[in-house]
């Protein structure tokens, strides 16, 4: 037996939660130090509120991964997850920006921070099924297409996500002033109609998708290949929680080999995400590193917006022709290219004249965000046992989030000490680890990658 071949719209559908997903987390990117800082905190507090995401990803991720690996019941084996987590990250998105509602039981400040924490780990429990979905779903041949539909849905969620308040100010009239202690109105209602839209688009996956049950899975000849390939690097016997730091100790070296090329992916993206606003303001505004209360400087922040959208709809473009790229070089040799453009766009900041050029460098991170949100996960999913689909995609999480954490605790320090407080030069370092990601790839065995000869 085989596994059918999923039409586009059928493959679409099972991914369409994630455009929900990615609004949500755009959303919360975007805004959330803001309503932090409206509820009281001081700036330099930001980073350590912020480790809460790579935590709960590190914390909830495998364990969501275990426990969907070993469900199976009248709803399905991933669909229920991404349901309880879909709902759980919706009433985190309402309640955030209303936290100043629960000042009498805590303060406001704490109370958001809560909410964020929740989101982040909703948003967690959400996300992994859907990875493991496609690895369980989609044949060999469709995997790189269905990891680039999941990438085209994230950019498209993030663009509506990130221009949300600003298009509910400048077109609908919903007014963005606020007072002390109060989140203004198109952010509270950006987060409602995220939470709307996240619950809809999950729905649309869980009434569209049919889930494969465990002994389909085992029946199929190309999941019996894939165990073959990886029986010498993994077991599938074992079902206690515990066994995660067995099958962390035993995961297939491809998946051993690709944990150096994550680390230092996302160890680029966070030196970006945290230190563009800076970056850009000091470089091309000519702003002191003192400032962050200018008009200029709440200009250059806005225009970082701009670029972050700009990014975010390459990525959801370029993701349409990462098939047929990879058909025709290579998943490996794909994801290199995309790394170095990406790599090359970051450091060509530091000579782009003014803030119009920057567009440029933002069309090669978006080219490389693209790769980096499909490509290690079609390259992934044909080293693992079916069994171990979703323990594993959880686990290659770790190679997320650990750099994220280790950037947020030396980002800082090095930007203040080693750089003279010149941030540019932390977005400098983020090209680079692009550039070492790639190299990187050339040492990954992909165990069943598919390339056009003809």
């Amino acid at each position: 037996m085989e596994k059918r071949k999923l039409s586009f719209l059928q493959i679409w559908n099972m991914s369409f939660g994630f455009l929900g997903i990615q609004m949500g987390f755009a959303l919360q990117n975007a805004n959330a130090s803001r309503i932090l800082q409206i509820f009281g905190a001081d700036v330099h507090e930001l980073s350590w509120f912020w480790i809460i995401a790579p935590l709960m990803g590190l914390i909830v991720q495998p364990i969501i991964g275990h426990y969907s690996d070993k469900t199976w019941g009248r709803f399905g084996r991933r669909k229920p997850y991404f349901l309880v987590g879909a709902i759980l990250a919706s009433i985190g998105l309402v309640l955030m920006p209303q936290a100043d509602m629960f000042i009498a039981f805590l303060p406001a400040l704490w109370v958001g921070a809560g909410f964020l924490m929740i989101m982040d780990a909703s948003f967690n429990i959400a996300m992994e099924p859907f990875r493991a979905l496609v690895g369980d779903n989609l044949r060999t041949d469709q995997r790189t297409l269905g990891f680039s539909v999941q990438t085209a849905l994230i950019g498209f969620g993030a663009v509506v996500g990130s221009w949300l308040p600003y298009a509910l100010t400048n077109w609908f009239g919903i007014s963005n002033e606020t007072s002390e202690g109060i989140v203004p109105a198109n952010l509270i209602w950006s987060f409602i109609f995220g939470a709307i839209i996240l619950i809809i688009s999950i729905l649309v996956t869980v009434s569209t998708t049919q889930e494969y049950s465990p002994e389909e899975l085992e029946s199929f000849e190309d999941e019996q290949a894939h165990l073959e390939a990886v029986k010498k690097d993994i077991s599938t016997e074992k079902s206690s929680l515990l066994d995660i730091f067995d099958d962390f100790k035993k995961m297939p070296t491809t998946m051993r080999q690709l944990s150096w090329v994550q680390f230092f992916s996302w160890f680029g993206l966070f030196g970006m995400w945290v230190f563009s606003v800076p970056a850009i303001a000091q470089h091309i505004y000519g702003l002191p590193h003192t400032d962050s209360n200018s008009v200029a400087y709440q200009n250059a922040g806005d225009w970082v917006g701009i670029l972050f959208g700009i990014y975010n709809l390459v990525s959801a473009f370029y993701a349409f022709a990462l098939p047929y790229i990879a058909q025709k070089i290579g998943r490996k040799k794909t994801h290199a290219i995309s790394l170095i453009i990406g790599g090359l766009g970051l450091i060509s900041i530091y000579f782009m004249p003014n803030e119009n050029w920057l567009i440029i460098s933002m069309i090669g991170v978006g080219i490389a965000w693209a790769s980096i949100l499909a490509m290690p996960y079609a390259i992934l999913a044909g080293s693992i046992s079916p069994k171990k689909m979703g323990v594993y995609m959880g686990i290659f999480n770790f190679f997320i989030v650990i750099p994220q954490i280790i950037n947020a605790l030396i980002g800082g320090p090095l930007v203040k000490y080693a750089y003279n407080n010149e941030a540019i030069f932390a977005l400098m370092i983020s090209g680079i680890s692009f550039l070492i990601a790639a190299a990187l790839v050339y040492k990954v065995k992909d165990v069943d990658d598919v390339v056009q000869t003809v």
